[in-house]
């Protein structure tokens, strides 16, 4: 099949984007003071002058006290943060690309002594970070709404300093995910339960976010069924459980699902080849984004350092074309492709297959 479906101009309601193409939200720690500097900005730009469709922003931590969890990682509330990410948006948009950050609160994964937020424990529905180990801060119901207030917030300032949209990032045993998942929300309250009350603390940061943002502006929400504590945790195990789960944030004002897998050619369910975003957009009618090793022959860093670049000509590459071509999602999420390559997409595009560099883990140590 053809590449030119991943490389066509797509609307999705009111985002409107140059190819299929998505840079993943990864984690880099070079904001000090947590506020992003030139070189983030010029880290940005480059993969939207590469040819990205839309680029979201590594975790930037929302305005609560306790929402950072890692030294260096920025911000998206203060006046300095924001004119940082000003200066992103700016950037990025004048190379023709579209950018949204991810809003993140990292719950009881945090330990004291991270700054800002000094002795501060994590905060959690239950202050787990694993299952059936408390060592945080259970969260009272002033905590949810101050923690709530704070997304609303941070969207509210993505959408005035120019952002595209925002992301909310709701996996990954993150402070969201940790209300969702039932080992770590032992709650008894209206908050705890089954995973439909699980579910009511991202129902409700939506419906207040959708509110102070508007009906125009897009929302996106990333979720996994797979933690970083666990990763044979499951929420759903059925099309109509994930159909139940879903459908009320969808309702609530989340546009597209971004839709975390390790590995995105694996089928979600049995019976069915359709991967995790595939089912989503089934059961939801949303448009969604495919994540999970794209243009990687491992899952993760290699503990030995080698490389773990696969061809984006051969499996990777043909296995997301013929999933495109039948539509089964409307996005593709490219992850550390993208930093060994800033230019990924364009080279691809192009066919230039033999001058992409092979990932390293040694290329996190800088920012380029």
């Amino acid at each position: 099949m053809s590449s030119a479906q991943l490389f066509e101009q797509v609307s999705l309601g009111p985002l409107t984007l140059e190819n299929r193409t998505v840079m993943a939200p990864m984690t880099r720690t070079f904001s000090p003071g947590n506020v992003p500097n030139d070189l983030v900005v010029e880290y940005y730009r480059r993969r939207a002058q590469g040819g990205v469709g839309l680029i979201i922003t590594e975790g930037t931590c929302v305005g609560h006290k306790a929402a950072s969890g890692y030294p260096n990682v920025p911000f998206i509330a203060g006046d300095d943060a924001l004119a940082g990410w000003k200066k992103v948006v700016d950037a990025v948009h004048a190379e023709g690309g579209k950018i949204a950050p991810q809003l993140w609160h990292v719950g009881a994964i945090r330990k004291p002594g991270v700054e800002p937020g000094g002795d501060l424990p994590g905060y959690g529905p239950s202050g787990m970070a694993f299952p059936g180990k408390q060592t945080g801060h259970e969260m009272t119901q002033a905590d949810i709404d101050e923690v709530i207030e704070s997304f609303v917030q941070a969207a509210v300032d993505a959408k005035a300093i120019g952002f595209d949209a925002v992301e909310i990032h709701g996996a990954h045993g993150y402070l969201i995910d940790q209300f969702f998942w039932e080992g770590t929300n032992q709650r008894t309250d209206e908050y705890g339960g089954d995973l439909a009350a699980r579910s009511k603390f991202a129902i409700e940061l939506v419906t207040k976010m959708r509110a102070a943002v508007g009906d125009d502006y897009p929302i996106i929400f990333r979720w996994s069924q797979w933690k970083q504590q666990d990763y044979s945790a499951r929420l759903v195990e059925t099309p109509e459980a994930l159909e139940a789960f879903l459908k009320p944030l969808a309702d609530a004002g989340v546009d597209i699902f971004h839709c975390s897998q390790r590995r995105f050619w694996e089928p979600e369910f049995e019976g069915s080849d359709l991967n995790l975003a595939g089912w989503v957009k089934k059961v939801t009618g949303k448009p969604t984004i495919t994540v999970g090793s794209v243009g990687l022959n491992q899952d993760f860093l290699p503990e030995d350092g080698t490389s773990n670049f696969k061809d984006a000509e051969t499996v990777s590459l043909d296995n997301l074309l013929d999933r495109i071509g039948k539509q089964e999602f409307d996005l593709v999420a490219v992850g550390r492709a993208l930093i060994s390559n800033p230019d990924w997409v364009n080279k691809v595009k192009a066919g230039e297959f033999d001058s992409l560099k092979a990932f390293d883990k040694a290329q996190l140590a800088e920012l380029v």
